[in-house]
């Protein structure tokens, strides 16, 4: 073996047997879950982690994680002075001259790394001033004063020339200017050019603000806490301090700040611009929020606190931080999409990516990259259109209106189309993009619609226009008008979501469809064109090729197969690895039940085409009543849609299980309104606490709540029913979805294609995505109950179809394990009751019993 290949050797991180970053004695499965993530991250590899909440995994996640980034940038350094010594050795040099050479270079790299952290030690000291400063002010709001924009000549509306596209801030060339410099691009301008040092970075990701916070809490319980440089990224909704740019953008923060920026620039001496944003000159502020966000971890919410304390805006302040973060924290969207990180300036390459609560991916994948346009959206960008050129037209280049020319055919062929479907029998109809563009015309067909979408990006004259039409309404506005009053400010300019459709028609044929459906708005009926992206992994591709490891992680990933296949189909073998490990409660604190005949004697099997039995409807109405006898305290139930909720409601209305249920347990149901839920699970756990504390031994067995809720709802993820609020969690059937669904149909053809083109053989592709839809949903409603290592509970599968093999293998596993398939409904009722006596002497504590371990609550 040559010296180059035993360096490489030398140099291979080994996967250590403790991890002395974990703040307590770790459970046997958590030390494999960090010893299998560490060896993913090492190897390269794109891994699947399955890990049940309660059982520690964000922890688990982070310090495996963490372990690998020290010893990383050991390897690094170690690296570097081997290069270092290699580079000499052409010298011709005394070995002693060389070993002093190295010794400096190492002592050099050491005082680095020793003024870095000397500088955010003095942000830490600085920020606890600042806190004690602000803890002797009298607590009141801070008020911002408005500033307002002083009127402007039209030329802000004309077309950008010689503009680079491709970020999601779009803005003039003076604000980017001024951007750049602050976000460290070009710091010419100062005496001393100061290096922007670069390190290997963990971003980790996940659904929302509130499950990263988390992560901060967490990072709170390690050693590490203040010495890991980390930076939480969030959006201007988030973030924006300016309260009175707030209060006046409405719905459209966005816009209405990248028209602030632009504003200031562009008219330097008229308008005031952001007071939150630094100017050019005071770049050393921008430099002081970034270490105070490398000093100390800090959320979401701590950046806002801080942005307020240093009066900088900490949407581009925690910008700044990015490139010498270790551990960086964002939301799926942030991430996922190519022009948000192009706009953050992510480089993905040679770092490691964490998607947490990772089991909707795909969806996640597919829904950002779909798309809606309406005929409503089309007519408001014709008529923008007409009146911007009728207004600049004499002002344009002709190249300008060359482009807007074509634009406009496009707009009129694809309105023409739209109205030509609304116009006939048709309720809906499924196209590929190709066949979109070829039903607009021969006169479309000759546009390179790529052209067009450039020039959208180079000019920004979506901005420009829609910027224009609102100056119109303004100015009706102030005269009265009440129209220009209710229609001024959309959401986004009406020309990006035309920019959107046309960046679609540009993806390969069979990646997508188009969806075009009618629809009502306002009593008016309307066409929609929807978008449909079928094929998530060629989006997802760009984050698995740059990526040094992509490790995604859930409580609940089955069935896996769905990751492998859709996602990861380029793989090969040795770079994909999957995990899965139990639970950290003991066997007899959870025991799951499948259910397949009722109290009476009846299958029971919710198929869709059965749900209408009178019969069937009474079997489970006495089978609840039943288990309502059995289980302690809380009990929620969830059902296959709210369509079969109402109808089980109005048969046990009128046969008086309603009334049987109400006096074993109060009975409360989901709300299909989002503003309710939270008042619902308040009097919910409310009636739980009066029963517990009212039972002898702290076990309501006679009384409690029972809360009713749909598969795949808002009670269906991200809630926790630990201890009391559910000591048992029954499903009703299987949550299958509508197969008369043209989008569904269309993806399940999707993947069967994709199967027959690999030369998969076996069940079908179509159907066995539709089980994997319905599994995923039931095991997100499942993992709902057991929430900490001392919590115990029931899950209780009531269908016949839980017992078959297919659907079992599709199950957790530490589920599956533990599940009985009882012969009768009798057999259920003995075996439940029998684990509830066995919980009678135990008294737990409603908010989670504390052990010397971890566990996740």
């Amino acid at each position: 073996m040559g010296d180059v290949d035993k360096q490489e050797d030398a140099l291979v991180l080994a996967t250590p047997e403790s991890f002395p970053l974990f703040p307590y004695q770790p459970y046997p499965i958590q030390l494999d879950l960090m010893k299998n993530l560490y060896e993913a991250i090492e190897t390269k590899r794109v891994a699947i982690f399955e890990s049940p909440t309660g059982t520690g995994k964000t922890l688990s996640l982070l310090c495996g994680s963490l372990t690998w980034l020290n010893d990383e940038k050991t390897r690094a350094r170690d690296g570097e002075l081997q290069q270092f010594r290699a580079s000499l050795k052409f010298d011709d040099e005394p070995a002693w001259v060389l070993d002093q050479t190295v010794a400096r270079h190492k002592k050099a790299l050491e005082t680095k790394e020793e003024e870095t952290k000397a500088r955010l030690e003095e942000a830490r000291r600085k920020e606890q001033r600042l806190r004690r400063v602000e803890a002797e002010r009298a607590k009141k709001k801070r008020k911002i004063e408005e500033r307002v924009l002083q009127e402007v000549d039209d030329d802000e509306f004309l077309p950008e020339d010689n503009i680079e596209g491709g970020s999601d801030d779009v803005m003039l060339p003076q604000t980017k200017v001024l951007l750049d410099k602050l976000m460290g691009k070009n710091r010419r301008h100062l005496d001393v050019e100061i290096e922007e040092p670069d390190c290997t970075k963990i971003y980790y990701t996940s659904r929302t603000h509130s499950q990263l916070s988390q992560l901060v809490s967490e990072l709170r319980k390690t050693q590490l806490y203040e010495s890991t440089r980390f930076v939480a990224l969030g959006s201007r909704k988030n973030l924006c301090i300016n309260h009175a740019l707030r209060k006046k953008a409405g719905g459209d923060l966005d816009e209405a700040c990248r028209e602030l920026l632009n504003g200031k620039l562009y008219r330097e001496k008229k308008g005031k611009g952001c007071p939150f944003l630094p100017s050019q000159d005071e770049e050393s502020k921008m430099l002081d929020f970034r270490d105070h966000v490398l000093a100390a971890p800090k959320d979401i919410e701590d950046l806002v606190t801080l942005g307020e304390e240093l009066k900088t805006c900490p949407y581009y302040g925690s910008r700044r931080a990015i490139k010498q973060s270790e551990l960086v924290t964002l939301p799926y969207n942030l991430l996922l999409q190519k022009s948000a990180r192009q706009a953050l300036n992510i480089d993905l390459k040679g770092q490691v990516v964490i998607v947490d609560e990772a089991h909707n991916l795909i969806d996640t994948v597919l829904g950002i990259h779909s798309l809606t346009l309406s005929t409503t959206t089309l007519q408001s960008c014709l008529g923008q259109l007409a009146i911007y050129v009728s207004k600049f037209r004499k002002r344009l280049a002709s190249k300008h209106l060359v482009h807007l020319k074509r634009l406009f055919a496009f707009l009129t062929a694809l309105e023409k189309f739209c109205l030509e479907l609304q116009a006939s029998g048709k309720a809906e109809e499924m196209m590929t993009a190709a066949g979109v563009v070829q039903a607009l015309g021969q006169k479309v067909e000759a546009i390179n619609l790529l052209e067009i979408e450039q020039y959208l990006k180079d000019s920004k004259i979506a901005r420009k226009i829609s910027g224009y039409n609102d100056r119109l309404s303004e100015d009706k506005e102030k005269n009265g008008d009440l129209q220009a009053t209710k229609s001024r400010r959309s959401a986004s300019p009406p020309l990006h979501a035309v920019e959107s459709f046309l960046m679609a028609l540009m993806n390969k044929d069979n990646d997508g469809r188009v969806h075009i459906s009618k629809s009502s708005n306002d009593g008016k009926e309307i066409v929609v064109l929807r978008y449909q992206l079928l094929n998530p992994a060629r989006q997802f591709r760009e984050v698995v090729d740059e990526a040094r490891a992509v490790v995604l992680a859930g409580g609940t990933m089955e069935p896996i197969g769905d990751f492998r296949t859709q996602l990861f189909p380029q793989l090969p073998e040795d770079r994909f690895g999957t995990f899965s490990c139990g639970h950290v409660i003991a066997r007899e604190n959870l025991t799951a039940v499948a259910i397949s005949t009722g109290p009476k004697g009846g299958e029971l099997s919710f198929k869709f085409s059965s749900r209408g039995d009178k019969a069937m409807a009474e079997e489970l109405g006495q089978a609840l009543v039943n288990l309502l006898s059995l289980v302690p305290d809380g009990m929620v139930v969830f059902m296959p849609s709210y369509a079969f909720l109402n109808q089980m409601k109005e048969v046990w209305l009128t046969d008086g299980t309603l009334l049987k249920m109400a006096a074993k347990k109060k009975i409360f149901y989901e709300p299909q309104e989002t503003g309710s839920v939270e008042e619902v699970l308040r009097d919910y756990a409310v009636s739980i606490d009066h029963a517990v504390s009212e039972a002898p031994n702290g076990l309501a067995r006679t009384g409690g709540a029972l809360l009713f809720a749909v598969v795949g709802a808002k009670l269906s993820e991200g809630l926790n029913f630990s201890d009391s609020l559910a000591r048992a969690v029954v499903v009703v059937g299987l949550p299958y979805a509508n197969l008369g669904s043209a989008e569904l149909k269309e993806r399940m053809k999707y993947v069967r294609d994709v199967a027959v083109s690999a030369g998969v053989g076996g069940r079908d592709a179509g159907m066995e995505l539709y089980e994997n839809l319905c599994m995923k949903a039931v095991n997100q409603s499942i993992g709902r109950a057991i929430r900490h290592k001392n919590d115990w509970a029931a899950l209780i599968l009531l269908d016949k179809r839980y017992a078959s093999p297919g659907i079992r293998r599709k199950l957790p596993r530490w589920i599956d394990q533990e599940l009985q398939d009882t012969s009768s409904f009798g057999a259920a009722v003995k075996h439940l009751g029998a684990f509830y006596r066995g919980k009678r002497n135990i008294v737990h504590a409603r908010t989670g019993l504390k052990t010397n371990n971890y566990m996740e609550q």
